[in-house]
């Protein structure tokens, strides 16, 4: 699978990256657990469809009603049609200079951001509304003039988010230009119940699949096939004695196509079958 480099893709000029830049983005089909390495912080305004983000430890779905503020990286995305025949989104992009010159004129105390996470969910609003159409609008006008406004109406979004949510906000806002260190355990672990292929963690750690096969046979002693198998089981297993679930529907989650092959490694491994639990 191919690594969408995101926004260079959609930009005209490619030799020069704008500090602020509008994206509608639109599509007519499914796309799930698309590879993209976002090269910027990003708001995506859902205006239809549905979409969902794995990160580094953690995962993210929205619906319509719903808008995301991502942190720059590397990300797998979903994007799902629901009843409408496309799916569309308007996607503002912002440097990192841009941030900190927004929070050094407006936000003067610093804000803790260590609890933060990767994306912040938005609801959209009537003034979330207007505002998409207000940016729809800049987008008709010169270059020079849309840039003066763009840069105008970026500020009045972030005052307006703030006051709608405060402190989170604001640190959310400092997060974004805080450099990330993502341990490479705390990935693995957060990962093992959404069913990603090896690849695809290895993504989301940012290495390559036999650098990240090597990194984790140095960190667990294992091959990752055997320790996260044996890891999904274990959690099968709790599933099924807190009488949450049935065999057949957890299979999945757990990383197995069909009940059979679930049944047949849950009994290798426990001496008994999952009906049995």
């Amino acid at each position: 699978m191919s690594i969408a480099n995101i926004p260079e893709i959609y930009l005209n000029n490619k030799a020069s990256e704008p500090d602020l830049f509008v994206y509608d983005f639109k599509m007519t089909n499914d796309v799930v657990k698309s590879k993209v390495n976002l090269g910027m912080n990003m708001f995506s305004f859902l205006q239809i469809g549905k979409k969902q983000i794995h990160f580094p430890g953690n995962s993210v779905a929205v619906n319509k009603d719903q808008s995301l503020l991502l942190k720059k990286g590397n990300w797998l995305w979903t994007e799902l049609l629901e009843t409408e025949e496309i799916y569309y989104c308007k996607l503002l992009f912002f440097s990192q200079d841009r941030i900190k010159e927004f929070l050094a004129k407006n936000c003067k105390k610093q804000q803790s951001a260590e609890s933060s996470l990767p994306y912040f969910i938005i609801g959209n609003d009537d003034y979330i509304i207007s505002y998409l159409n207000s940016l729809s609008e800049i987008g008709k006008l010169p270059n020079s003039l849309k840039q003066n406004l763009l840069s105008t109406k970026f500020d009045e979004l972030l005052l307006y988010l703030i006051n709608k949510y405060g402190s989170a906000f604001e640190k959310y806002l400092h997060s974004l230009i805080l450099k990330e260190v993502s341990p490479f355990k705390k990935i693995v672990e957060a990962k093992l119940h959404f069913n990603l292929k090896l690849e695809e963690i290895a993504f989301l750690c940012n290495m390559s699949l036999s650098t990240f096969k090597r990194k984790f046979i140095s960190e667990y002693g294992t091959s990752p096939g055997k320790w996260i198998q044996s890891q999904r089981l274990n959690k099968a297993k709790e599933a099924l004695e807190n009488k949450e679930v049935k065999p057949s529907d957890i299979y999945l989650d757990y990383g197995y196509n069909n009940l059979s092959n679930f049944s047949t490694a849950f009994k290798n491994k426990f001496g008994c079958s999952p009906s049995e639990i």
